[in-house]
Formats: C-alpha cells, sequence, structure tokens
C-alpha cells in the first residue's frame, strides 16, 4: 500500500560512501544506501521518484560542497541529503567546527530554496584500530551537525548509534566502505531519520556472534589488511593522491527510479 510521501525528487551529496563504492551491482557499478533510499522512496509513494547522485569517491567535505551544492540547487529537489566530513577526519588537521559551519551555510540555502535535508553523522569507529584516532573529533562533528539539524528543520541519519555497523561483516575487507549488507541497513536508518517506518522492527540488531578469533587468527587478519589495504591508503596520502581524481558526479542529472514490482 503507498504511503504519502512528500518527496518526488531527490539528491545525494557526499563521497565514496554515498557514491556507493565496494556495494556493487552484477555490472560492477557502485550501488549504494542513497541509491537503496531512492528506491525505497519510489515504492513507499507507489509511483515515481527523479534520483540524481552527485557524490564522488575521496572528496573532502569542503570539495563536496563547493563543487555539488550549486548543480544540487539547480536540480530544485524535494528532498537531498548530504553526508561527507570522513575523508577529512582521517587528516591529523580536520577541525570540526569549522568543517560544521561550512554545512550549515549549504543547509541554509537549501532550506530557503524549500528543500528539505538529510544530514549524516560520522560512523563510531570504536572498534577500528587506526580510525578510532579520530572518534573524538568525529564525536564533535556530530554534535554540530545534531544542533544544525535542530535549528534548521533537518533531518538526521545517526550512523553513529548503528549497534549493527559495528560488525565487520557489514564492512569491505577494506573497513574503510560498507558492504551490499551494510549500506541497506543505512537505507533503513535514513528511512528512519525522515521519520518513515523501516522495512523491519530489527533493521539494527546486530547480527549473530561469531566465534572469537585467536591471538593467531586476529594477527594474521590485521597484517593482511595492513598490507593489501592500509599500505596503499598511505602511499596515495604522501603522494597527495586521490581515489577520485579525474572522476565526475555518479549521477549528475536526473534519472526515473520506478517502484519494485509488487511494491
Amino acid at each position: 500500500m503507498a504511503e504519502t510521501i512528500p518527496w518526488r525528487s531527490y539528491v545525494a551529496l557526499g563521497d565514496s560512501l554515498t557514491e556507493g563504492l565496494m556495494d556493487l551491482d552484477t555490472a560492477g557499478c557502485p550501488v549504494g544506501w542513497a541509491d537503496r533510499l531512492a528506491q525505497h522512496l519510489a515504492d513507499r509513494a507507489g509511483e515515481p521518484v527523479r534520483y540524481a547522485n552527485l557524490a564522488i569517491r575521496g572528496r573532502l567535505l569542503r570539495p563536496i560542497l563547493a563543487e555539488q551544492v550549486e548543480p544540487a540547487l539547480a536540480l530544485a529537489p524535494d528532498l537531498v541529503s548530504l553526508w561527507g566530513g570522513g575523508n577529512d577526519m582521517l587528516r591529523p588537521d580536520a577541525d570540526p567546527d569549522a568543517m560544521a559551519a561550512a554545512v550549515e551555510e549549504a543547509v541554509v540555502r537549501f532550506r530557503a530554496a524549500g528543500t528539505d535535508v538529510l544530514l549524516g553523522l560520522g560512523v563510531d569507529a570504536r572498534d577500528s584500530p587506526v580510525i578510532k584516532l579520530t572518534r573524538n573529533r568525529t564525536a564533535i562533528y556530530n554534535i554540530h551537525i545534531v544542533g544544525i539539524a535542530r535549528r534548521h528543520g533537518a533531518h538526521v541519519l545517526d550512523a553513529w548509534n548503528m549497534r549493527s555497523l559495528r560488525d565487520w561483516r557489514m564492512w569491505h575487507e577494506d573497513r574503510l566502505h560498507l558492504n551490499a549488507l551494510g549500506h541497506e541497513r543505512t537505507a533503513q536508518a535514513a528511512l528512519v531519520g525522515l521519520g518513515l517506518a523501516p522495512d523491519r522492527p530489527d533493521w539494527d540488531d546486530p547480527l549473530p556472534p561469531l566465534p572469537p578469533m585467536n591471538r593467531r587468527e586476529r594477527l594474521d587478519w590485521n597484517v593482511v589488511w595492513a598490507r593489501e589495504h592500509l599500505s596503499p591508503w598511505m602511499m596515495r596520502r604522501v603522494r597527495r593522491t586521490s581515489s577520485g581524481a579525474g572522476r565526475s558526479a555518479k549521477q549528475a542529472s536526473y534519472r526515473e527510479v520506478a517502484p519494485s514490482a509488487g511494491a
């Protein structure tokens, strides 16, 4: 049965998380939580939703805002999602206060244009042996984002408090990007953030626990990750190169997302 959904057009802004990197369809193209959210909205409404995704992998927050806000405003959407800052947090000079101030400027512009805004909170990286070093900065940034949402009537995708995302089975083996399961859980969090019911009440329940690794297994797991993922990432930082260099928006113009068969 169709629901009363106020949004018939949706534009997503962000980096690799919103692009959907590591959540691939059968053709090898990124899907991601934002694509899934667009499909959920069309299914709930029972009619097509126009959808664009301006996200580009590797982007810092300032470039996201500089490159994506104007094109998003030009599309005049009913709803935008703005989720970025994760790449900034990996740098020791990240300033969560300045980052939040820049986000607020964008939110003010979208709200003045009559567009609803969904803001994403950073994920709690307490269980990551490296990224947990960013936890305090991310928490400060998240507190700002919650305040911005309150002041301007925006919605919040609360990834920080998602219990399910603390399970590495929700993540790609690089431990930086969500896999398909993690993206679908995040799409459910987006529905909840928009004030809609999730598809199922246990959408954020943790998976059944796995047997704990012994000392040798954990060492091997971390060594493989460091060699195959951490080392290449650090080399890109040293060379000041980005995974998104030379890339353009995932979906710069609207495409129509039709309701799923049987929705």
